[in-house]
């Protein structure tokens, strides 16, 4: 299996959050941070979004 780099609205989708969330969630080092792919381009690895959401769902069976 390939992995894809997913855009914002991809990654929106995907967790069901909100722009301002993610990237308050990213100062707060709470969310994986993207990769540059250009200068006015970032992404996320999909297996790096798949692992964050696992463990979510981890830690929330676990409280």
């Amino acid at each position: 299996m390939t992995n894809q780099i997913l855009r914002l609205p991809d990654v929106r989708r995907l967790t069901g959050l909100s722009t301002s969330t993610i990237y308050a969630m990213m100062a707060e080092g709470r969310f994986p941070r993207p990769v540059r792919l250009g200068k006015r381009a970032v992404g996320w690895p999909s297996d790096t979004m798949n692992k964050w959401l696992t463990s979510r769902n981890l830690t929330r069976e676990g409280q």
